[in-house]
């Protein structure tokens, strides 16, 4: 197999560096990367072909493809619509754009290509099913039951119809109807765990706990990976007084999902009722770490810190709850509470006053007997329900069948929403599994042209960490060019080549002395005023994640938030006043400045020196000058519009200012150019 892969990947490098492509031979490829589930790569190739054959439709519809199974809908239902407008009568392309727009909410555009594709097939089981699921979508609920009704008389034993025909059931709230649906598709396929999941659901809702229990052990028999159904379960477990199995359920799901957000936030819950304070505390730790917008189990946290008598931390837990929260009276009740144990008395009388005032407009307000609901979704955030457990969400997001950054869904991975990496002139890069994107710059070939150099440089933003051998080597280099620079010590090229394997070996200082050194005895090295900038930032990112390496006396330790490179890192720094802090602040404000006229330097030197421009965003980026950072991708992409990282960075840059539409389309660019990160990142705004 690693055989194949690297056949293609060979065969891949040789289709873009030719100006003349076999393009039936290239779709082949695309098609057997489609199959095997590789959408980045079948992307790459299926744009060469559109690139040399723009006429054909052929490209188009399977591009789309790819970016529908990378959730990318917009561009499914733009690359579909390019396929219909060049082959009108490519029945799969209205399917595939219809299922796209269907995902996007545009549900009356979805029904007009679904009525189009039943004209070529009017018994298509896949139409007419995602027919009724529109029209359910839509509440058109009669509309749904002629779709499903035709679908189940014409594939009677097709139990996903059934299912459907009974979810319909269930949105029109007859449940015996449903029931009745959920056990015919069981009499049907036996062995079908859904159908056994969607029965237990609906028996769990009608408190029929015994039912659904069994229903769920069957499930889980059948079907032992779907983590669902071991939360449901442990739920169900808990309304039968079982603590000890719904505890048990929770702890398996965690065992063989980590990362399960819902088994923490439960089984948190079931520990703070059997009084085990602290590793329910220790889960919505990890509840809040992941979702930091979890307001509910900062809450739960905030009651578990005041009975364990932590009253600073159940303090700040509320202050972020009420912040966010207002008229959730239950929590100023606790913070009068909390203060009173401060002695802190006239705002803790405050608290309690208003507490009252809001639970008694909410009183009035409420529906006299109506029941509280006793369990709530993931998706409902309301307040007021901090004590309910967590149902397990419909649909579990599908777990990646391979360890690759690059296969099957990668749109389903957790990514930080960062920029893409600065870039960097150097040795080393880090092999990606698909075609890597190749970065030219003419001066860096003018430099590996005259064979200085121990190796060849190249410019990348992935950078890679060195092994033992590798840093012995260029502890090596270091001598030798020491000794070279003794002997020629106007060289500038000689400084520029030590810098780097300063800089390698992570020796920022000494990597700033010899660059600055080649750039004054050679102003115009735009190379050494690139690499310079970089060590720079480098230095200033080392200082503020390890302070005590720069700090001689440490005093007074302060906590402090900030953003380095778009990514948030708590870190410690120290301090003795104020005036201290804003000295610091002032000197890394002028320490950025030099930065960035490093990069002005560049660019007055190379107007189109487009990485200068690249870093130079990064910096305005980290300065929160969004608007001025995208200015600097649009110069970018005017003199090369194939810059994935300038698409990417770009639309997050857009998506700070709230141009949404346009920083979600460079995010699509992006992901058609081969950033993977791209398609989590549109999965999570546009869902």
């Amino acid at each position: 197999m690693k055989k194949y892969i690297l056949i293609l990947f060979t065969l891949f490098q040789s289709v873009i560096l030719s100006a003349q492509i076999n393009t039936d031979r290239v779709t082949l490829i695309g098609r057997n990367a489609l199959y095997f589930e590789d959408y980045i790569l079948a992307i790459q190739y299926f744009n060469q072909v559109i690139k040399s054959k723009p006429y054909l439709a052929e490209p188009y519809y399977y591009r789309a493809i790819a970016k529908y199974y990378l959730d990318d809908f917009k561009g499914t239902d733009e690359d579909c619509s390019q396929c219909i407008e060049r082959n009108p009568f490519f029945t799969n392309a209205y399917q595939l754009r219809a299922d796209a727009r269907q995902n996007q909410k545009d549900y009356d555009g979805a029904l007009e290509d679904y009525k189009v594709s039943l004209k070529n097939n009017p018994d298509d089981k896949f139409i007419l099913i995602n027919m009724g699921i529109v029209n359910i979508e839509k509440k058109d609920y009669e509309e749904a039951e002629k779709s499903l009704d035709r679908l189940v008389q014409t594939n009677p034993n097709y139990t996903q119809g059934i299912l459907t025909r009974g979810s319909l059931y269930l949105e029109r709230g007859d449940t015996i109807k449903a029931l009745e649906s959920y056990s015919r598709a069981i009499d049907k396929d036996k062995y079908f765990a859904p159908a056994y999941s969607m029965r237990a659901s609906t028996y769990f809702s009608q408190k029929e706990y015994d039912k659904a229990l069994s229903d769920f052990d069957e499930a889980i028999k059948l079907d032992p990976t779907m983590t669902g159904n071991y939360i449901n379960r442990g739920l169900t477990k808990y309304y039968k007084n079982d603590l000890r199995g719904a505890m048990a359920d929770y702890d398996h799901v965690i065992d063989i999902e980590p990362k399960n957000h819902i088994a923490h936030f439960n089984r948190a819950l079931l520990r703070a009722q059997v009084g085990d304070d602290n590793k329910a505390i220790s889960d919505f730790d990890f509840v809040i770490q992941n979702e930091p917008d979890n307001f509910i189990a900062y809450m739960n946290r905030g009651i578990l810190k005041n009975n364990i008598g932590d009253i600073k931390g159940a303090l700040a837990d509320l202050n972020i709850v009420l912040k966010e929260y207002p008229d959730f009276y239950q929590g100023f009740y606790l913070r009068s509470e909390i203060k009173r144990k401060q002695n802190d008395l006239r705002s803790a009388e405050q608290d309690y006053l208003y507490a009252r005032r809001k639970e008694e407009q909410t009183k009035k307000d409420a529906l006299a007997g109506k029941d509280m609901d006793k369990t709530r979704e993931k998706s409902d955030k309301t307040i007021d329900k901090f004590n309910l457990l967590v149902v397990a969400d419909k649909e579990e997001e599908e777990k990646s069948k391979y360890n690759s950054e690059t296969r099957g869904k990668v749109q389903n991975k957790q990514v930080n929403t960062e920029l893409a990496p600065t870039f960097i002139v150097s040795y080393y890069e880090k092999m990606n599994d698909f075609q890597k994107f190749i970065h030219y710059n003419q001066d860096l070939e003018n430099l590996n042209k005259q064979n200085i150099l121990s190796r060849k440089l190249i410019i990348t933003n992935q950078e890679v960490a060195l092994d033992s051998t590798q840093i012995a080597i260029h502890f090596t280099s270091i001598n030798e060019y020491s000794k070279l620079i003794d002997e020629q010590p106007q060289n500038s090229i000689l400084y520029f080549a030590r810098g780097i394997d300063y800089m390698l070996v992570q020796d920022f200082s000494s990597a700033i002395e010899d660059f600055r050194k080649a750039t004054v005895i050679n102003p115009k090295f735009t190379l050494a005023y690139f690499n310079l900038a970089v060590a720079y930032s480098k230095q200033l990112k080392s200082k503020d994640i390890l302070p005590e390496l720069y700090n001689q006396a440490p005093q007074t330790e302060l906590s402090i938030n900030m953003k380095l490179g778009g990514a948030d890192k708590s870190v410690s720094t120290t301090s003795g006043s104020n005036s201290d802090t804003d000295s610091k602040t002032m000197r890394s404000r002028l320490e950025y400045e030099s930065i960035l006229k490093s990069y002005d330097r560049i660019i007055e030197l190379s107007p189109d020196f487009t990485f200068a421009y690249y870093n130079r965003a990064e910096i305005k980026s980290v300065q929160k000058d969004f608007r001025a950072a995208i200015l600097d991708y649009n110069e970018i992409l005017r003199r090369d519009p194939e810059f994935a990282e300038a698409y990417y960075n770009r639309g997050l840059n857009r998506l700070q200012i709230k141009d949404t539409d346009r920083g979600l389309d460079d995010l699509r660019k992006a992901g058609e150019l081969g950033m993977v990160s791209a398609y989590s990142i549109i999965k999570r705004m546009t869902q």
